[in-house]
């Protein structure tokens, strides 16, 4: 019987790996400078533990939420294993960590990786760079074995930073890209692709569920979906294209008008944005709509309207999928609301929406790659 039928009745696939999430806020947004951020993780020291449940292989890693706004998981490069906190992200294709080559800002504060300590590193010439929304990297391609708590992918191609841009103020030690192998920037393949390809993995399926309100219990899981992490039943959407994480959105609205989207648009689901993003003349339009002002670069309401604001509703695939006030509006460190709606900082020709964590935090999300499809359903 296929994996499809089985979604909804098995909690524990036998070929689930779970890997919790570490949320946090970037530290230009919450901590301004390396000693309070170092201070901050030394205080909050993080164990992990290792969960096996009987009769299964599904694995947790137990993490605990730090601040707001991205999410983080606990990978392994290199024997014997170094430890790095990633960015998994079905927004790009490549999976890249801070290295010893690496002199941007970027690098000093965060962990990198040590090759000449690892017996299993190989190295190659091939140089690559990618243009992310928030920022820029260079690297060069090398080889080595990385582990996602139990699955082990030997001589895995990945990239080594030598020069970054714009994550100055970010807290991950590199990103894990979860999108197609078509969009990889430096042509190396995905690590879920060639896990998938040595059969590691028994379906070709990740899914995501991201807490909320800064509680711990964030998991990516592989091989399967665990349904207790949502209500109901997961609708599937097909992809807009195929080879993309990205679908056909109906519309959006809110007090049953059409505020955006109006004659249907892309939608790109992306677990590595923290919000939602969309042309700004678009944006700007619901943010008026709300009643928010701008101030800097972002756009504030006052926190006691937050409960009374209305629902923006993404229609995707014939079904409406509400988002509260309460989860579109956050508040900074200050404890000021502002609103999670921004400009998509690459440009398109034709209308294009990011749907990040302020949309996923609402619903959980399953990638099936076997079908060219997105399962969304109400998250718990």
């Amino acid at each position: 019987m296929k994996w499809l039928v089985l979604l909804g009745l098995v909690a524990f696939s036998e070929c689930i790996v779970k890997i919790p999430l570490r949320r946090v806020k970037t530290m230009r947004n919450t901590l301004s400078g390396k000693n309070m951020l170092n201070n901050f993780l030394k205080k909050h020291a993080y164990r992990q533990s290792q969960i096996s449940f009987r009769g299964s292989n599904l694995t947790i890693h137990p993490l605990r939420n730090i601040y707001d706004l991205v999410y983080m998981g606990n990978i392994t490069i290199g024997t014997p294993p170094q430890e790095f906190q990633v960015v998994f992200d079905t927004g790009s294709a490549d999976f890249w960590v801070h290295s010893l080559f690496c002199t941007s800002p970027a690098c000093a504060t965060r962990v990198r990786f040590r090759q000449h300590q690892s017996s299993t590193f190989r190295s190659t010439r091939k140089t690559f760079s990618i243009n992310y929304g928030s920022g820029t990297m260079r690297g060069v391609i090398v080889h080595d074995t990385v582990r996602i708590g139990d699955l082990v992918s030997t001589d895995q191609p990945f990239g080594l930073s030598m020069a970054e841009s714009g994550f100055e103020g970010t807290v991950f030690d590199g990103i894990l890209g979860l999108n197609y192998p078509n969009l990889s920037r430096s042509g190396a393949i995905p690590i879920f692709d060639k896990l998938k390809n040595e059969g590691a993995i028994s379906e070709p399926v990740f899914a995501f569920y991201f807490s909320k309100d800064e509680r711990e219990g964030s998991v990516v899981m592989f091989g399967g979906v665990d349904h207790r992490y949502y209500k109901g039943e997961l609708n599937w959407i097909p992809l807009f294209e195929e080879g993309d994480w990205s679908v056909y959105m109906d519309r959006i609205t809110m007090k049953r008008k059409v505020v955006a989207c109006s004659s249907g648009c892309e939608a790109i689901v992306d677990t590595g944005t923290s919000l939602i993003r969309g042309p700004r003349k678009l944006v700007n339009n619901i943010q008026n709509l709300i009643g928010a002002r701008p101030r800097g670069s972002k756009h504030y309401v006052y926190c006691s309207v937050v409960n009374t604001l209305p629902s923006i509703i993404f229609t995707i695939n014939g079904i409406n999928y509400p988002v509260p006030g309460r989860a579109y509006i956050l508040k900074d460190s200050r404890g000021h609301c502002y609103t999670t709606f921004q400009e998509n900082p690459l440009s398109q020709s034709t209308e294009s929406w990011i749907l990040g964590e302020v949309f996923l935090r609402v619903y959980f999300s399953v990638f099936d790659r076997g079908n060219d499809r997105i399962g969304l359903a109400q998250a718990v």
